[in-house]
């Protein structure tokens, strides 16, 4: 509840209006069977006419009053709950922004779609309720009662026997409701997983003939949801009737009463007319607060999921030294003994790696899967932070560094290539939003997909479908890569970003690099040797370790690891030749 009223403390102007029109709406409701009571009894029974007319008119007023208060009051809590799941779904967005791969595999993804979604729906019904009755309920309930108990202690009995038994039930099915709403989301959650993994693998389930498989692993997760669905929805369903049938069995006892009295003189016809709208209001407005407090568990749980993703930090904090690099200073990277373990884990993935980087320079990580490459690449951008030992570019810990200052520094290429859906010029404008066509033009010459950009329709306004999907895997390699070059950072990391490209097109790539990068620090993850011949410095990583460095010709004669790779991608006769050429280099 703290979250909710925090969110709607920032609408108070609003929340006044809601005051005015509940009161309005209180006032009108109450008042028109005092005033129809008093028509009745001084008016109809006596015949004056000139006392109905102008109670009529008096009525009237008081209906249009109503009306206006009932429109105020609709108007009020929809604004309100509305700007409120807005503000609770943008603060959601952006916390998620910040988060680290850690953070994003605590939820995961389909969890965090829900509770952007459905969870902050479900408290903006609440707040709506909340607004509509449970302001309204309490001054009708109050009023209401103070106005039967003036007409008739003795049938206001009737009234006050059955609360406690409507107060009970609504207690009983509160303590019932939260755990299943809690399964309910979590049932949910769930499905969201079960349907993304069944879209976005949707050609390896159809490779396999899996449909069947899936269809079954979806619907039991469908049922499971629409029986914790069933049940809740049971449970506020049984309220209602219930309520009704004790309400009606309220009046007739009422009316059994009333008409002894009547018949005694102790009570007047329009004083039952009245009195039976006041108990109606009374019965009616605790039917509704009760309605308020059995939806109360469903929000409380939505709420409590939304308030653990707003108060989870990100283990990656952001620096807070913010220092102009001085003109002049060429780029460096240095890796000063980084040691990494996974929040999660228990070994470290990477131990004692050193090595450096200068501005011009290429140094390239090869090894077998599993080898620690991707890792060690992610720690450039802060992604995760080295658990031991220290990374520096430019001479400075990247931990002091504001993560948008670092990250515009780096430009990061992953090995799955991700585009958004809109334009071409969208998505290579990300890291220069004010990007020129000739600078986009000139990063895809370079990426080597300037040929199949103009070859569309629109060019560069060209419409990119969700994913990508309209491109192949090397066409979206080569536009992820002239992304990242329109920035022109001092970092270039290419993470296994050549892997979907041909051999031509990967010797063009990077022979067009070597010009663009010459002022900048590049580092490459590759599987295929020949992407890396020419890398100033190779490093060879087994188990997280540094098991050789030099450059591919050293490394031939001196590193097993890295003979082995090239002797399965290499011809014999390539790797004599090359032999030849490193003892020649050596002789000489």
């Amino acid at each position: 509840m703290r979250l909710i009223l925090h969110y709607m403390c920032r609408y108070k102007r609003y929340l006044l209006l809601n005051l005015l029109g509940v009161c309005s709406f209180a006032l009108v409701e109450l008042g028109i069977p005092t005033l129809i009571a008093r028509m009745i009894n001084n008016g109809i029974l006596t015949g004056d006419r000139g006392y109905i007319y102008s109670m009529g008119a008096l009525l009237l007023a008081v209906a249009v009053t109503g009306a206006l208060g009932s429109i105020l009051l609709g108007y009020c809590s929809a604004k309100i709950s509305t700007s409120i799941t807005r503000d609770i779904r943008n603060d959601v967005f952006r916390r998620v922004q910040t988060f680290s791969p850690t953070e994003m595999n605590h939820f995961g993804v389909s969890s965090l779609m829900v509770r952007t979604g459905n969870d902050a729906f479900q408290i903006q019904m609440f707040v709506n309720v909340l607004l509509r009755t449970a302001m309204l309920t309490p001054m009708m309930i109050l009023f209401s009662f103070s106005l039967t108990f003036m007409t008739s202690i003795r049938l206001s009995l009737v009234i006050l026997a059955t609360l406690p038994v409507i107060l009970l039930g609504v207690l009983w099915v509160t303590r019932i409701a939260e755990p299943l709403s809690n399964r309910q989301q979590e049932e949910l959650d769930q499905l969201n997983r079960i349907s993304k993994e069944n879209l976005t693998g949707l050609r390896v389930i159809r490779s396999f003939n899996n449909e069947p498989f899936e269809e079954q692993r979806f619907a039991l997760s469908n049922d499971a949801f629409a029986g914790y669905s069933k049940k809740v929805f049971r449970l506020m369903m049984l309220t209602q009737p219930t309520f009704f049938f004790l309400m009606n069995l309220a009046i007739l006892a009422i009316f059994w009463i009333a008409g002894s009295m009547i018949q005694a003189g102790t009570l007047q016809v329009g004083d039952l007319v009245a009195f039976q709208d006041y108990v109606f209001h009374a019965m009616f407005s605790t039917m509704l607060f009760c309605t308020v407090l059995v939806m109360y568990p469903k929000a409380a749980v939505s709420a409590r999921r939304i308030k653990e993703v707003l108060e989870t930090e990100s283990i990656v904090r952001d620096g807070d030294e913010s220092e102009e690099k001085q003109k002049g200073d060429a780029a460096s990277l240095v890796f000063d003994h980084v040691t990494f373990v996974y929040p999660d884990g228990e070994e470290a993935v990477i131990r004692d790696i050193s090595f450096e980087a200068k501005a011009g320079e290429t140094v390239a990580l090869i090894g077998s899967t599993g080898s620690g490459k991707s890792t060690l690449v992610s720690l450039i951008p802060r992604f995760y932070d080295a658990t031991g030992g220290r990374i520096l570019l430019n001479g400075r810990d990247l931990r002091t560094y504001p993560l948008k200052e670092l990250r515009r520094l780096i430009g990061f290429i992953p090995q799955k290539a991700n585009l958004f859906s809109g334009t071409i010029r969208r998505n290579l404008s990300f890291a220069k939003p004010e990007a020129s066509d000739e600078e986009l033009y000139e990063a895809l010459k370079t990426a080597q997909g300037y040929d199949f950009v103009m070859k569309q329709k629109d060019g560069l306004d060209s419409l990119i479908t969700e994913g990508g999907s309209n491109f192949s895997g090397g066409q979206k390699q080569r536009l992820s890569i002239a992304r990242a070059l329109v920035g022109k950072p001092e970092v270039y990391v290419f993470d296994d970003s050549f892997s979907a490209l041909d051999f031509a097109t990967d010797a063009k790539l990077r022979k067009a690099l070597k010009p663009v990068t010459q002022n900048a620090v590049t580092i490459i993850v590759a599987q295929r040797v020949s992407t890396i011949m020419e890398a100033d410095r190779i490093l060879v990583l087994d188990k997280g370790e540094v098991a050789g460095c030099g450059t591919h010709l050293q490394l031939l004669k001196s590193c097993p690891i890295y003979y082995e790779i090239a002797a399965s991608q290499l011809s014999e006769q390539e790797l004599k030749t090359q032999l030849r050429k490193e003892e020649t280099i050596h002789e000489a």
